[in-house]
């Protein structure tokens, strides 16, 4: 009898259900949506039960198209966001909606925390707003009854998995996310508990990525289509999964992601943090653990022009229903590396890494009367992959084998001229993987791994194809190795002049 593998990943937007053969090879994909809910700025929020209906329903969906029968189902394995955090009842109800990682209102608390480094060097995860540890210090102080009332407080994941098992249980790298974990120990960090003034038993048990879960629901499991005795693998985060799915786990690969943002990270055998807290630290397993970081300022860059600059492509893609962005591109093309002269730091968000410079904002530089919108395309084009280079270096400092290729995702890759630009600025061989929904492939390896249907993760490499392959122009990569030191000077320049913009307006 054939068996397939389903890996569920609980995104930021929607749940995602992917059905794969034993090989990884995809058989079908279901998406289910939910509301962010964002009344202004500074709150980003999410129903608990939009999200766990959207789980259920994806899985059901997605069984429901395939037409496998229950018993053929060897696992399902999850992945899931970071950095959620909710408050919930004695009977598990939610007593507040689930802060995402973007919401803001944790700011002032993060910046106030005068020994930031030690802890980030204890958990391997920034003080920042996005950290559940700020997070609840924010509602400790802001909404103290709910606090004080809470009998857990939960990631969105663990809501879920206490939906269907009635247990409270964490793995490694969603309580990594959390900043309240201690790296050393695999549990969570005395002290900050200390300075939360809550003991263990208001979080979850914490358990490793591979751990085994069965007896679910019988009503759950019915409406999905499974046997309650489903095997199901608690997994991981999405960012290491999504290393693990591309195949971006071995000694001198890098995985990088450019979508609306941008993520670089890579596998290292154990606990690493940066002298200069640059970098994030999060286990996939106890012996692979992701170090990396995180930019704003992607694909929104592009997305941002294209919107307030681009009327006469936007009516042509409109037209011809030719995708706009390759309108761009194509102009962006007839221009030489270096674009001119022109630089364009594409940090219209903030930044988060590696300097965490929240008053950081774009720019273009050098302008000249030469330059057309053709020359400020190629510039933000080239400005999103100068600013990839921030965290590379840290990485190839921080590591013990040179960097040589890396597996790239995301919208970005749809483009050969922006691939071929990162191959000639970070100088090395981009390769676009094959693998589809590489989160929950990755969870899907994990959880053979536990169970023991393959022996290690490194079986990933035979279910990763590749579709593109771009090694890096030479004559290009010595351009741009004369131009990168310029715009990291100015980027230097920049962040301490926007501060000071920020302190008069």
């Amino acid at each position: 009898m054939k068996k397939y593998y389903i890996g569920v990943d609980i995104g930021t937007t929607s749940t995602k259900a992917v059905i794969f053969e034993k090989n990884g090879n995809p058989v079908v994909a279901k998406y289910s949506a939910y509301n962010l809910y964002s009344p202004n700025a500074t709150i980003s929020e999410q129903q608990p039960h939009e999200i766990f209906s959207a789980v259920l329903t994806s899985i059901k969906q997605a069984i429901a198209a395939s037409e496998i029968s229950p018993n053929q189902i060897a696992l399902i394995a999850f992945s899931c966001a970071m950095h959620s955090i909710l408050a919930v009842d004695k009977t598990g109800e939610p007593l507040t909606n689930s802060i995402t990682w973007a919401d803001r209102r944790a700011y002032n608390y993060a910046i106030n925390i005068q020994n930031s480094h030690q802890i980030y060097s204890r958990t391997g995860a920034f003080v920042n707003a996005a950290s559940p540890f700020c997070k609840l210090l924010w509602l400790k102080n802001e909404q103290p009854e709910i606090f004080a009332n809470a009998h857990k407080f939960i990631s969105i994941k663990e809501y879920v998995f206490y939906r269907l098992f009635g247990e409270y249980v964490v793995d490694y790298s969603i309580a990594a996310a959390s900043g309240m974990f201690n790296m050393s120990t695999l549990n969570w960090d005395f002290d900050l508990l200390v300075t939360l003034g809550i003991s263990p038993n208001k979080l979850s048990q914490i358990v490793p990525t591979t751990f085994v879960m069965e007896e679910m629901s019988e009503e759950h499991a019915q409406f999905m289509g499974i046997s309650p005795k489903t095997p199901v693998v608690i997994g991981s985060t999405d960012g290491t999964l999504s290393n693990l799915g591309v195949n971006a786990i071995d000694n001198g690969v890098v995985a990088i992601t450019v979508g609306t943002s941008a993520a670089i990270r890579t596998v290292v055998s154990q606990p690493f943090t940066d002298s200069l807290a640059r970098t994030f630290c999060y286990p996939l397993t106890e012996k692979h653990w992701v170090i990396g970081g995180a930019l704003n300022g992607a694909g929104v860059s592009l997305q941002w022009f294209c919107n307030n600059f681009c009327e006469s492509e936007l009516e042509i893609s409109k037209a011809t229903s030719q995708d706009v962005y390759e309108i761009l591109t194509e102009k962006a093309e007839k221009i030489a590396p270096g674009a001119d002269g022109l630089f364009f730091h594409p940090s219209l968000a903030g930044e988060r890494n590696p300097l965490k410079a929240i008053n950081m904002r774009g720019s273009f530089w050098g302008l000249d009367l030469h330059h057309t919108k053709s020359h400020l395309i190629r510039a933000v084009l080239e400005g999103v992959i100068f600013n990839l280079c921030t965290i590379l270096s840290v990485i190839e400092e921080n590591v013990t084998s040179e960097i040589t290729q890396v597996q790239a995702t995301g919208g970005f890759a749809r483009s050969v001229l922006w691939r071929q630009i990162m191959a000639d600025i970070l100088g090395k061989k981009i390769v676009v993987p094959q693998s589809f929904e590489s989160s929950c492939l990755g969870a899907v390896v994990l959880g053979q791994v536990a169970l023991n249907e393959i022996s290690d993760i490194s079986a990933v490499a035979n279910m990763v194809g590749k579709t593109h392959e771009h090694t890096p122009n030479p004559q290009n990569f010595e351009q741009y190795k004369k131009i990168i030191p310029i715009y990291l000077q100015l980027y230097k320049i920049f962040l301490e002049e926007y501060a000071n913009i920020k302190a008069v307006i």
